[in-house]
């Protein structure tokens, strides 16, 4: 233990010695993907079942995803308050009946929705999962949506909306959808509160008849298990949720070209947030593995070129990032940063000028071999856990993909060249493919923005 006394040393101190810096260990050998032992099925209801065993902890997590879409102007308010209240109580239980036997089983269960999905998480000791499915499984066929439970719950929900709608990445996000989307569902992620407070529980009960659905939809289950006996005590727990119907998928998104960004006005705002889409390809286009790397060599993680220009060399933004977002088997790559006002013009100029690098100077070998064992790191070490592995799986499974694709995407991602990432960063990041937005306060940025060109200013 140093004493008291003693000068601190610096990181940089601490790294060199006599004879230099402090040499890195060698990066070891990349391990090849564990066998997961797992049953991938569809029930007589249409329902698909991914369970895979994770014996780390006696725990195992749950995940269903069910296809959610409407094109109906009111789908999006009152899907809100369906997800708020569908685990409020049944015609077996009330809310006070379900939390205290998820409890028994260390469990929880939740629930949430988007324009592309219901979804509902949990999670319990090994042992209670026949109790886990049950409530579930009570909930999805049972749901009764009081009038005291959905009117409560739909005032709490027009407060966080109130709440929401000031925050800066949620207007952000929302100018983004809307100009990439026009009016596609899926732009409406907050419904606007005028329609929230017209829902009647009688259109939540309609909804969930008409739309939670279990053909087409996906349930995973990861961990202390037996995938083999899994899909029959589903099938106990959940033979009863069944129709001949199929769950209602979002309309296809129209594929993004690349245009102006748009300046949206946000008077008296001290920041601005930048956000730039272009259209990607989808996990199973062979271009993909390629494309994931050279996006991590732009921005995709702290040591990436977007970020050393922007954060750490000139101090415009405390973070920069850049992203895929899939939707179903389409896929889209997105920028953001956020600025303060003074340093938004030059920001948004190192942004694009980094992508224009990319591509004429695409990443060394050096780069090219950081990112990948960043990308086979990341995806190990996330599908390490139960909820990580869960949650991987969830987002696989809802693109048709399971297990296999996890399995062997560590050894694309090292089967990618140099020269393939090359093509990926000439193809995909050329700054004309993009397009977005820059909210912010007009009267301090319109001038200077419109000046670099590519842009234009909301009316």
């Amino acid at each position: 233990m140093s004493s008291p006394t003693q000068a601190h040393r610096s990181a940089e101190e601490i790294g060199r010695t006599a004879a230099g810096p402090r040499p890195l260990p060698a990066l070891g050998a990349q391990r090849a993907a564990a066998e997961l032992s797992h049953v991938d099925t569809t029930l007589g209801n249409g329902l698909r079942v991914l369970a895979v065993r994770n014996a780390t902890v006696p725990l195992v997590e749950l995940r269903l995803w069910v296809p959610f879409g409407g094109e109906d102007r009111l789908h999006a308010a009152i899907a809100e308050v369906l997800a708020e209240t569908v685990l409020s109580g049944t015609a077996r239980r009330d809310r006070v009946e379900i939390d205290a036997e998820l409890a028994l089983i260390g469990g929880d269960l939740g629930s949430g929705v988007d324009p592309e999905r219901l979804y509902f998480s949990g999670s319990a000791l090994a042992e209670g999962l026949p109790t886990l499915l049950d409530v579930l499984g009570d909930a999805l066929t049972g749901a009764t949506y009081s009038d005291t439970e959905v009117l409560r719950e739909r005032d709490r929900l027009l407060e966080r909306i109130a709440v929401a709608r000031t925050q800066p990445r949620t207007i952000a996000r929302e100018a983004l959808q809307k100009h990439r989307y026009g009016d596609h569902p899926v732009t409406r992620e907050t419904p606007e509160a005028h329609e929230v407070a017209t829902v009647t529980p009688e259109q939540v009960r309609a909804l969930h008849a008409a739309s939670v659905l279990p053909r087409g939809s996906v349930l995973v289950l990861v961990g202390d298990i037996d995938p083999q006996s899994v899909p029959a005590e589903v099938e106990r727990a959940l033979g009863g949720w069944a129709s001949d119907r199929v769950a209602v998928r979002l309309p296809v998104l129209p594929e993004l070209t690349g245009g102006d960004v748009l300046l949206v006005p946000r008077a008296g705002a001290v920041q601005s947030q930048i956000r730039l889409s272009t259209q990607a390809v989808p996990r199973t286009d062979p271009r993909y593995p390629a494309a994931q790397l050279a996006n991590l060599a732009y921005g995709g993680y702290f040591s990436s070129r977007l970020v050393e220009n922007i954060r750490e060399d000139k101090g415009y933004t405390y973070s920069a990032h850049s992203g895929f977002e899939f939707t179903a088997d389409q896929a889209v790559l997105n920028v953001e940063a956020d600025t303060a006002n003074e340093v938004t013009p030059a920001a948004l100029l190192e942004t694009r000028y980094e992508l224009a690098r990319l591509g004429l100077v695409p990443p060394t070998a050096e780069e090219t071999e950081s990112v990948r064992q960043y990308a086979i790191g990341s995806l190990v070490t996330a599908s390490s856990s139960q909820a990580g592995l869960a949650a991987q799986l969830t987002a696989l499974a809802s693109a048709g993909l399971g297990v296999e694709w996890l399995q062997q995407h560590p050894a694309r991602l090292a089967a990618v060249t140099g020269e393939q990432v090359a093509q990926a960063a000439l193809e995909f990041f050329a700054p004309g493919r993009f397009t977005g937005v820059v909210v912010g306060d007009a009267d301090l940025l319109a001038a200077k923005l419109t000046a670099l060109g590519g842009v234009t200013v909301r009316d």
